[in-house]
């Protein structure tokens, strides 16, 4: 994401508005794998603005990062902040915490934890509604855990759902995350011909993305087994 959004929100005296915009940049690097960035850009968002939204996908970027005791601060101050809130309590925190447990390869936990969000799947939540991005995120989380807990086919069912929606994922790169993630599904469930396109049309997406991207990297490198 560019910088100028946070630069005006900035300098029109709306902190938090720049703050999640920069948690935005935040959560787009660490989907790309770009781990220190990705902490970078969380740490500026909270010193930009804190709030419900920013924390939030302060604390995601951080999670899918690797930072989690920062990640796990934020998740309690959520907690304690917002009982009764419902983007907090069914959406945010289901997610965060099936984070916190995927990196402690408890996929079984993370699926568990997500059955709060569930009725919520397709809301935007508040980040959606403000920042224009973050809806589908347990969805998409979801699926990783199934494919974490050798569960293939529920997953690719949970990233398919994304592809479905794609007019909630509004201006996030879940979209090609999805793809990516759904290719992976398929290919772990023995279906190598429907992943091969899957991943065909994730490298057209992607055909003027910068070659260096880690996540690309690795797609190429997975496509290539499939050979």
């Amino acid at each position: 994401m560019s910088s100028i959004p946070v630069e005006i929100a900035r300098r029109s005296g709306r902190r938090e508005r720049a703050g999640l915009f920069q948690a935005a940049t935040a959560v787009w690097e660490a989907f790309y794998g770009n781990a220190a960035a990705a902490r970078q850009s969380a740490g500026k968002a909270l010193e930009l603005g804190r709030g419900r939204e920013v924390d939030y996908a302060a604390a995601f970027a951080m999670a899918l990062s690797g930072d989690l005791s920062q990640s796990r601060a934020l998740a309690e101050d959520l907690a304690r902040e917002f009982p009764e809130d419902t983007s907090v309590q069914f959406m945010y925190l289901p997610t965060l915490r099936a984070l916190f447990s995927l990196n402690m390869d408890d996929s079984a936990a993370a699926i568990q934890s997500l059955e709060t969000a569930s009725l919520y799947d397709l809301a935007l939540g508040g980040v959606g509604f403000t920042g224009r991005f973050g809806g589908l995120y347990p969805i998409y989380v979801r699926g990783q855990a199934y494919l974490a807990a050798q569960q293939p086919v529920q997953a690719a069912a949970e990233f398919q759902r994304i592809l479905d929606h794609r007019s909630i994922v509004l201006v996030d790169p879940m979209d090609a995350l999805a793809r990516l993630q759904l290719g992976r599904a398929l290919a772990a469930s023995g279906d190598a011909a429907k992943a091969k396109s899957v991943y065909s049309d994730l490298f057209a997406l992607w055909k003027d993305a910068d070659r260096d991207i880690p996540v690309l990297e690795d797609a190429r490198a997975e496509y290539a087994r499939l050979q």
